[in-house]
């Protein structure tokens, strides 16, 4: 099954290492006349001359086998490391300035990496962009702003490896995930052309309570990074990352988590997203996915048929006056994970409470009156780029779940069942927390990348998927 970064998920992905990128592919060009394809067969041992100048103007003989050695090298120093063995082979000359722990380091303790600093080792002044850019801070109350938003982030955000699929964040999405309980207006940080105004970078911040182990730290979830696509070689994404860490910094808080599709230094933790099919017909004209092996589509139909309706007793659409309870039921399941939120009752309303189009949120409730099972998802949209039928990918995407009576995959087949009712092609799930005990016997299948989880200015020990409690938009 295809895994689109419609499935990689609020990737910190348009980063420094992308945008020395399109530099080295330049440099590449200058080095190699052309694209830097030698056209030879591979491990063809035959001999070819190439003419280095130098003192002498002597010919030197290289095989092509060491040729393709050496653009093979030089190829892996560009692309993003999709795996850590790949991470080992780069230089990182952004992050090694930053304070995250090095990719080879061996971590015992669980602790900030630099102190808090003083006010008055905080810079004051923004960061120096380019010449012909300027900082913004966006008013998202402001209608047209937000849709100067949306429209940077729907053009050139996070994409699939084909650029066939986009995130396409609704304006009232963004509202949800930028202005949740404690959002602060300067943390939504923006770069405009000076001459036309234009918006062409973003990052944001959003504070929140994170348990890493046994400490609880007020942190920052850093998000929606991105730089317009024709500026990558500009610089600015690193600019961006130092200006929001800066701004952070003077309200008192000096750590951050975040995500990614690519390996940086150093993962906390890697988890792998999972996508069950809810409209198989649309999702393989689509190429989303594939008709598999020896499979038609009416038995591929008749595979991924759901109920009509959910079948467990008391499962019902979450209300307001649910929110004491299953603020509680949430806060003392999360505490079976290393790497978890606390979430305070005003902020489980903003973040669970059903909104449409954005977030839906469902409880089981016992004879008795108490709540004893939680399910949410929020729905995430990706533009279909080429197709001439079909514009848009509607996703789910599982948030947080909660069991303590129904068995998960009972619990979150009714997920599937509300989900597929409300019009949704497919269900994507992280393979954290406890959501292995349902991937497979649901018919999800496993996605083909990764995203890691990072943590700023803090070092602990990794942790496996199944301890990791948290999920980010």
């Amino acid at each position: 099954m295809e895994d689109n970064k419609a499935s990689q998920s609020n990737d910190f992905q348009q980063n420094s290492e992308q945008d020395k990128q399109q530099k080295k592919k330049k440099d590449k060009k200058k080095r190699l006349g052309g694209d830097g394809d030698h056209g030879a067969a591979a491990g063809n041992a035959v001999s070819v001359q190439l003419q280095f100048p130098n003192s002498n103007d002597v010919q030197q003989n290289i095989s092509l086998k060491d040729l393709k050695m050496a653009m093979e090298a030089l190829n892996l120093q560009q692309k993003p490391a999709k795996t850590t063995e790949e991470a080992l082979h780069k230089s990182y000359q952004f992050w090694s300035t930053q304070p995250v722990p090095k990719l080879d380091e061996k971590i015992v303790a669980n602790e900030p990496i630099e102190p808090p600093k003083t006010p008055e080792e905080i810079r004051a002044e923004p960061y120096t962009l380019p010449g012909e850019f300027q900082w913004d801070t966006l008013n998202l109350n402001e209608p047209l702003v937000l849709k100067e938003l949306y429209t940077l982030l729907n053009e050139n955000y996070v994409e699939d490896d084909d650029c066939m699929f986009r995130f396409d964040y609704q304006t009232e999405f963004l509202k949800w995930a930028l202005q949740p309980p404690g959002w602060r207006m300067e943390w939504h940080c923006g770069v405009r052309v000076a001459k036309s105004g234009r918006l062409v970078g973003f990052i944001s911040a959003v504070p929140a309570e994170l348990r890493i182990y046994d400490h609880v730290q007020t942190v920052v979830e850093i998000n929606f990074l991105c730089v317009h696509k024709k500026l990558r070689a500009k610089r600015v994404a690193p600019v961006l990352i130092r200006e929001i860490t800066r701004r952070v910094n003077l309200t008192g808080i000096f750590q951050g988590v975040y995500t990614a599709g690519i390996v940086l230094p150093k993962p906390v933790a890697t988890c792998r997203y999972w996508h069950r099919s809810l409209n198989p017909k649309k999702l393989i004209d689509i190429k989303f996915s594939h008709l598999s092996r020896h499979m038609t589509m009416q038995r591929t139909l008749k595979l991924y048929k759901l109920p009509d309706l959910p079948k467990t007793p008391g499962f019902r659409k979450m209300e307001p006056q649910d929110s004491e309870k299953v603020v509680k039921l949430l806060n003392d399941y999360l505490k079976k994970f290393d790497l978890a939120p606390v979430f305070s009752e005003e902020e489980f309303k903003h973040w669970f409470l059903p909104q449409a189009g954005i977030i839906d949120g469902f409880v089981v409730e016992a004879s008795d009156g108490s709540i004893t099972d939680f399910v949410s998802y929020y729905t995430l949209p990706s533009t279909v780029v080429y197709h001439p039928v079909h514009k848009t990918l509607k996703a789910a995407y599982s948030f947080y779940n909660v069991s303590t009576k129904t068995p998960w995959t009972e619990l979150m087949q009714d997920a599937l069942i509300t989900a597929k009712n409300s019009g949704f092609d497919v269900f994507n799930a992280l393979d954290l927390m406890e959501n292995k005990e349902f991937l497979e016997r649901l018919k999800f299948g496993i996605g083909d990348g990764n995203l890691q989880y990072y943590l700023y200015n803090w070092r602990c020990p990794s942790m496996p998927a199944s301890k990791v409690g948290l999920v980010l938009q």
